[in-house]
């Protein structure tokens, strides 16, 4: 009997009950193409039509008569998917309750014929030099951390404090500390003969990466992965991360996945950053990644920021992450001002701030943080203060500028002719002050001083070392040449009052990365906070900040002390997957569960368990979710077919909403 060649292929579908290998015949015709890592199309006789997937491995020859369909087409010769992407990608899934296909439609991007054909027909890239002067200007950065170029060597898994302050590099272009940090840890590796990824928030943080490194490493060794970039550019980047070559990478959460040869070293700067977490399923977040790439490929894992989170500092309490101290601690001189007695409570900026910025304005720019964008992000009734909605779609009213009709945040309808509805008021006032209010009335209290608004409708990447007022929103503040000669930040108390577990921590974060553009010396006034959180601030202690967290969360199991689940869907399916998950990981405590509660339509429930039992959880709910979903394929008479998959499943949830 004739053996025949076998193919395991994963199919790219997004039911979760084909998120294994399927085993397909290769007809001889393809045999010499059929090789792993390709793009394939099969047949899929269940649904009686072709759809795509990946030839993830060739399985043993078979001699049964066990029917097996054939191999449709290699769609390209190419192969996209390594062994080890597919493993990360396995992995990832797993430990998420997700499937793999999810997690690698993120990682590799759609083909493009063209861009493919040319990449093939080119030669294929030479291994990168670095020169001697890279090599050394890298080892003069790393040695203001003792020990840290040994510890990328050796693939250490790293938390690092960065420099805070602005930087010049030889064009003149400002960077942050940071980025000459973290590039001169790509730079070491690559000239060990290894790949490094970095992985920042946003194309703000890479374009200051991106300029740190060009002038120091080849041009075709310095790849960007950007989810907007074209689809060809991105595809070609994709296909040099495959490359022999060793090669840096640098992009947003995606670039965790990049495929290169030879991985030295994965950064992640900021990952307190909410751009780092997956809004598309399963959900992973990129520093959950980062921590499963460097298990399976090895190299360095370094953790950098301003600050420290506390999903970091629990992995260095453990003793899974080391930190790596500067040889000489730098941080800024933060200055924690309130009203002083006969001042207006209503006063923004207390007459410190004022005769800082003042002074400050002499000599350059002065940077003014502020919560919100726009003029009156937040309109309340004049008379009984409740909050103004619109008529018809109930969002918060807002005012574009001063003497504008209302209009809604939501549905943009202008409201005309506005009544309270618990009073009859026909009078509004603005509760807040966003970024062009603040704007015009710093323009009115320093007449002839230029001021400039940044923030998400207006985006400014950085200013000029002359004088001139910079109101910026949080993450929206542009670099100054030569950094700010002061920063005030404004509306402490209110960003404090988010109704969010991590408030405190995130609001650490947009306080410290504004402190850093300071100019060495330069005041940072942190207006109308007080507490363990101005202390951390003002000593620049923020990793004793996320200690002090990680202890009063504990007591209550609160993330990241434990990890959390949520499931979503009606009642019925949600009690039937809790009960399995009771049978199947016993072990959890009573009040492991929190709910299920009316959330809109459905019902959701928390489940708190410890990472010890992350494995046996994630595989109970993933299977709940598969026999839901098989279950949708015979719905009932009059029901469309998969409406009773409606069961969701998001693990690592960062917070306990319900």
């Amino acid at each position: 009997m004739r053996r025949r060649r076998v193919a395991r292929v994963l199919l790219d579908s997004p039911l979760p009950q084909l998120d294994r290998l399927f085993d397909y015949e290769i007809p001889d015709e393809l045999a010499g193409d059929a090789v792993p890592g390709v793009r394939v199309r099969v047949p899929l006789r269940s649904a009686g039509r072709v759809v795509d997937g990946f030839l993830v491995e060739l399985g043993e020859p078979d001699a049964s008569d066990r029917p097996l369909s054939q191999l449709e087409a290699v769609v390209s010769p190419m192969p996209v998917l390594t062994p080890r992407l597919y493993a990360l990608a396995r992995r990832a899934a797993d430990r998420a309750a997700g499937s793999a296909g999810d997690i690698l439609r993120l990682a590799i991007p759609k083909r493009m014929v063209r861009a493919e054909k040319a990449w093939l027909a080119a030669d294929p890239p030479a291994v990168p030099e670095v020169t001697g002067d890279a090599r050394a200007w890298a080892d003069a950065v790393l040695n203001e951390y003792p020990g840290l170029a040994d510890e990328l060597l050796a693939g250490a898994r790293l938390a690092v404090d960065a420099p805070p302050q602005p930087a010049l590099l030889d064009d003149g272009t400002p960077v942050g500390a940071w980025a000459l940090l973290l590039a001169a840890a790509a730079v070491r590796v690559l000239a060990g003969g290894r790949s490094a990824i970095v992985a920042v928030p946003d194309h703000r943080d890479r374009a200051q990466l991106e300029a740190a490194l060009q002038a120091r490493v080849p041009a075709d060794a310095l790849v960007r992965d950007d989810a907007k970039q074209s689809g060809p550019t991105r595809y070609t980047a994709f296909l040099r991360a495959l490359a022999d070559a060793p090669c840096i990478v640098i992009g947003n959460r995606s670039a965790v996945y990049a495929p290169v040869a030879d991985l030295g070293m994965v950064a992640i700067w900021d990952d307190g950053d909410p751009l780092f977490g997956e809004p598309l399923s399963p959900g992973v977040h990129a520093r959950d990644a980062a921590l499963l790439r460097q298990e399976l490929d090895g190299g360095a894992l370094v953790f950098a920021g301003h600050t420290r989170t506390t999903d970091v500092e629990r992995l260095v309490a453990v003793g899974w992450v080391r930190e790596v101290p500067a040889a000489r601690r730098r941080s800024p001189r933060v200055v924690l001002t309130a009203q002083r007695e006969g001042e207006s409570r209503a006063a923004r900026v207390p007459s410190s701030a004022f005769t800082a910025a003042r002074e400050a304005l002499v000599e350059g720019p002065v940077l003014v943080q502020v919560s919100r964008p726009g003029y009156a992000p937040v309109l309340v009734c004049a008379q009984c203060r409740h909050p103004a909605r619109c008529p018809h779609c109930g969002g918060p009213l807002h005012a574009a500028r001063h003497g504008a009709v209302p209009a809604c945040s939501w549905c943009g309808r202008a409201a005309h002719a506005w009544t309270c509805p618990e009073c009859s008021s026909t009078m509004l006032r603005m509760a807040s002050s966003g970024s062009e209010r603040t704007a015009d009335e710093l323009g009115r209290a320093f007449p002839g001083v230029r001021v400039i608004v940044a923030d998400g409708d207006h985006p400014v990447v950085s200013v000029e070392g002359r004088p001139a007022l910079v109101v910026a929103t949080r993450g929206a503040e542009p670099l100054a040449v030569g950094g700010y000669r002061a920063v005030i930040l404004l509306d402490g108390d209110r960003m404090l009052m988010a109704d969010d577990l991590r408030i405190g921590e995130s609001c650490l974060r947009w306080w410290s990365n504004a402190a850093a553009l300071a100019a060495p010396g330069a005041p940072v006034h942190l207006v109308g906070v007080g507490g363990d959180i101005a202390r951390s601030l003002a000593t620049w202690t923020q990793p004793a900040y996320a200690r002090s967290e990680l202890a009063d969360r504990a007591p209550l199991r609160m993330p990241p002390t434990v990890r959390v689940a949520a499931l979503d869907g009606p009642r019925k399916t949600v009690d039937a997957a809790l009960a399995e998950l009771r049978r199947a990981v016993p072990e959890l405590d009573a009040e492991a569960v929190l709910g299920p509660l009316a959330h809109g339509d459905t019902v959701r429930a928390l489940v708190r368990f410890d990472y010890g039992l992350g494995t046996r959880v994630a595989e109970s709910l993933r299977a709940s979710v598969v026999s839901q979903a098989v279950k949708g394929r015979r719905p009932a008479k009059g029901r469309p077919p998969g409406a009773a998959n409606t069961l969701k499943v998001r693990v690592d949830i960062p917070d306990l909403d319900l």
